[in-house]
Formats: C-alpha cells, sequence, structure tokens
C-alpha cells in the first residue's frame, strides 16, 4: 500500500547528525508519515546506527555518491507516496509539524509544494539561511528569501508568518507531490548539489503548478553541513548550477540579456571574491564555472526545448523584475519587506 507522506533523508556520511536530529523526526511523525533514509554509500556508521537505534526507519541503500540531487532521484524512485517530503538530515522538527503541510497540500490541488518556515538552530530566533520563509528569485538569478537576501539574516519577529505563494521551496524540507515531481522531470542530476531545487520548482512554475510556504509548520536547521559557506566547491557548484538553470528555464525574449549581464556580474564577483575577500579559492571557482557551463550547455539544448514546450505561464510574480545587487548594495534594502 501506498503512504500518503514518504520522508526522506538523503544521508552521506551524516551519522553524526542523524544520531542528533533523527530521534524528533521519528517522535513528531509517528502515524502521520513513513519516514525513510537513503543512504548515499557512506563510510561512516551511518547503517550501523540505523539498524541499531532506528529499526523503524525504513533504508534505501544507494551504490555510491549520487550527490543530492540524482541520489533523491534514485531514491524516490524506489518508493510509492502521495507526497514525498524531502528533509535534510540536519533537521530538528517540532510538534504537529506536519500536519498544516498536509493540511495545505489536501486543500490546494494548484500547489506542487510547499515548505516549513526554518529557522537557525544556532539562534532559534533567526532564519536560516538556506529557505527562511520561502524563496524568491530576481530577474538575474540570484535566489533570496523571506528573512534572508545574501548574507543578512533577519531574526523572526513573526513578520512573515502568513501563508505565501513563493518561487522555490527549500530542499532542507520540502513537500511535494510525487506526480507533479515526476512529471516536471525530478531533480536535475545534473547539477549534483545546490540550486537543484530552485530548478525544480522553476520548472514546476513553468507548468502552472504552485509553491507556498506555509509557516504554521516551523523547523530548526543546521545549515552547511555538507559543504559549509566559504567552500571553493560549493561556490563552484552555485555558479555553474546557476548559469544552468537560467538557459534552461529563461524565456527566449529574455536570454541573451540575461545571459550577458551575468557574464559581467559573474566576473566582477570574481574578482571581489580576490580583492576584497582574498580567496583565491573562490576567484578560480567562479571562473571554472564559467567554463564549466559553457562546456556542457551544449548538452542541456534539449531540455531547454522540453522546458519551454512545456510553459503555460508567461509570467511569475515571485520571479521579481528587478537586479538584487542593485537593491542591496546600491539601495541599502537589506530585509526582504524592504523590497
Amino acid at each position: 500500500m501506498n503512504d500518503r507522506i514518504a520522508i526522506v533523508i538523503l544521508n552521506w556520511n551524516g551519522a553524526a547528525m542523524m544520531r542528533r536530529y533523527l530521534p524528533t523526526v521519528v517522535k513528531y511523525s509517528a502515524g502521520e508519515a513513513t519516514v525513510y533514509v537513503a543512504d548515499n554509500a557512506s563510510t561512516d556508521d551511518s547503517l550501523l546506527l540505523l539498524e541499531a537505534d532506528f529499526p523503524g526507519c525504513k533504508v534505501i541503500k544507494l551504490d555510491r555518491n549520487w550527490g543530492f540531487a540524482e541520489g533523491y532521484n534514485k531514491a524516490l524512485a524506489q518508493i510509492e507516496a502521495e507526497y514525498y517530503l524531502l528533509l535534510n538530515s540536519d533537521i530538528e522538527v517540532t510538534h504537529h509539524w506536519l500536519t498544516p503541510l498536509l493540511e495545505f497540500m489536501d486543500a490546494h490541488p494548484e500547489a506542487a509544494a510547499c515548505q516549513p518556515k526554518l529557522l537557525s538552530l544556532a539562534d532559534r530566533d533567526c532564519f536560516e539561511y538556506a529557505g527562511a520563509c520561502g524563496g524568491f528569485i530576481d530577474r538575474y538569478g540570484y535566489p533570496f528569501c523571506r528573512g534572508r537576501i545574501f548574507d543578512t539574516v533577519e531574526r523572526d519577529g513573526g513578520q512573515y508568518d502568513y501563508r505565501q505563494e513563493i518561487f522555490w521551496a527549500t530542499g532542507a524540507a520540502m513537500m511535494v507531490r510525487s506526480a507533479d515531481y515526476w512529471r516536471a522531470g525530478g531533480l536535475d542530476g545534473r547539477f549534483f548539489a545546490h540550486n537543484e531545487e530552485i530548478d525544480l520548482c522553476w520548472r514546476l512554475r513553468l507548468m502552472g503548478r504552485k509553491i507556498f510556504c506555509i509557516p504554521e509548520s516551523c523547523v530548526y536547521h543546521v545549515g552547511g553541513g555538507t559543504l559549509p559557506k566559504g567552500n571553493p566547491m560549493k561556490t563552484f557548484l552555485n555558479f555553474r548550477n546557476n548559469l544552468t538553470m537560467l538557459y534552461k528555464c529563461l524565456p527566449e525574449n529574455e536570454l541573451r540579456h540575461v545571459m550577458r549581464v551575468r557574464w559581467v556580474l559573474d566576473y566582477v564577483a570574481a574578482f571581489e571574491m580576490l580583492l576584497l575577500k582574498g580567496s583565491l579559492g573562490d576567484f578560480k571557482a567562479v571562473w571554472r564555472a564559467r567554463r564549466a557551463f559553457a562546456r556542457w550547455k551544449a548538452g542541456f539544448a534539449d531540455d531547454r526545448r522540453r522546458i519551454q514546450a512545456s510553459c503555460v505561464v508567461k509570467g511569475i510574480a515571485e520571479r521579481r523584475p528587478f537586479m538584487l545587487l542593485w537593491q542591496y548594495y546600491g539601495r541599502g534594502k537589506k530585509r526582504f519587506s524592504d523590497l
């Protein structure tokens, strides 16, 4: 029999995280969902831990580290459920966290996915960087959130405690209809990690489906567990994948202009990382990302044609028409409510 909700935690050498945070998932999801752990061929004691301490969790053993995107695709293909709930291993959930998400999705068939409010485990009164209270994007592909713009993270004073249609839901805690997930083609496994959930949500939005943040549900996130901020590999993946997402999803009448502007902005960012922050690794990562995108761009031409052919909407309000860099640095707008 199919599960109504399958909570799926993708793990790679995350035994310490699971030991600390999986108990809350099991405790506060009992009777409402089946908890799965998809293991990306961990070399630590993750599997032993699951067997000894979490016998009620179902384990999917993958043959190698497929990364976040393809790891989820391979795991979810083995699960039959009405809703998938993608959940990071460094998430602490709270009592009654599932019910608002499920009730909303059941009552709103137009919604493909939703997310809870994400707060920081390090400071429980602050939003968490990787999703906060729902994601948006600017004209040039820069993501931001209710509660977080670039490195400015707001304190949670209830200012976003209302349901909101958003552009993207965080992959750290995303409930998505399985039918929509597969209809859109799932996460793009070639991305490996970073920007993959924004790419998926953009494809869903182009298909006429909607994404929401439901702040009545609240979870706490450590964040940065796999690749910490400032890691050159993270910089490389973010830039390469973001450019690829733009190439796939931008409408034809914007593609050339946006990509030309990004060419300039990316190299400005690279020199800023080198000259102002002294990060040679990040500087090189941006250059490598630009070259990598140029090399593999042709391989996404069929994806672009297919995505544009499936498009049923011409404009998405949650893709904001401004340049976020100018709003943030030029006009000093550091909070979502200022935009």
